[in-house]
């Protein structure tokens, strides 16, 4: 716990305006874990953090009984990459009245990268999104509540990641605010041939390339170095 203050302090000061938590790794692979261990793991940060530190604290949660239980201890978002589709998720999401971030995946991160065959990626993804945001708004959960996340790296190829990057105006056309999360991810390996911990600088230039597309949130390991990135961007794009 100790450690978890300290990495999210350091991060607020770096500039950080949410502090995502998560109890359950979601990468390609990764095992389930129960509900009760994964609100054993993120219950103490989540309410540590809330009470100790000024920023917003996002849930990373597809579970409706962590979501309930983060509400109540002080979180401020929820970040689902199941998009809310869970049994109950809808409903504990409505029922917390917070903004919830809705990605784009198929399967589960045990079987997504084997369901990677999209008629269209652009139009398929656009329409998984659509649905999730009708079925949110059936739900109670209002428009201004949603951000939608295009999910990099989920049932996604290298070639559907750089595709999707660059033509995220398609998604901004759904008027809700895009959240990116692509630091340090294999995309940029593969592209650069380097280890995630070596990763920044392209990590720094999807940030850029976010930015200029009207991208609200981004997702990073990097705080105080991506700031300045949309510092700078946001500098130029304001000059008359």
């Amino acid at each position: 716990l100790d450690s978890a203050l300290r990495h999210a302090d350091a991060m607020v000061r770096a500039g950080a305006a949410l502090i995502d938590v998560g109890g359950e790794s979601t990468r390609p692979g990764a095992r389930k874990i129960s509900e009760a261990e994964e609100l054993q793991r993120v219950a103490p940060v989540i309410e540590a953090i809330a009470a100790r530190l000024d920023v917003i604290v996002s849930v990373d949660t597809s579970s409706p009984a962590v979501m309930r239980e983060s509400a109540h201890l002080g979180a401020g978002m929820i970040n689902d990459v199941r998009a809310l589709q869970r049994d109950g998720a809808l409903q504990a999401a409505s029922e917390s009245d917070l903004p919830v971030c809705l990605m784009h995946m198929r399967g589960e991160p045990e079987t997504m990268q084997q369901l990677t065959h999209y008629d269209d990626l652009l139009e398929d993804v656009q329409g998984f999104l659509k649905q999730r945001i009708f079925a949110c708004e059936a739900a109670g959960i209002a428009a201004e509540r949603i951000v939608l996340d295009p999910g990099f790296g989920f049932a996604k190829t290298q070639a559907q990641n750089m595709s999707l990057f660059k033509h995220l105006e398609v998604l901004n056309a759904l008027g809700h605010p895009l959240l990116v999360g692509v630091s340090r991810k294999s995309m940029i390996g593969a592209v650069l041939g380097r280890e995630a911990n070596d990763r920044l600088a392209g990590s720094l230039a999807l940030a850029a390339l976010a930015v200029i597309r009207g991208v609200s949130i981004l997702r990073v390991h990097d705080v105080a170095e991506t700031l300045d990135v949309v510092r700078m961007v946001n500098a130029v794009v304001a000059a008359h």
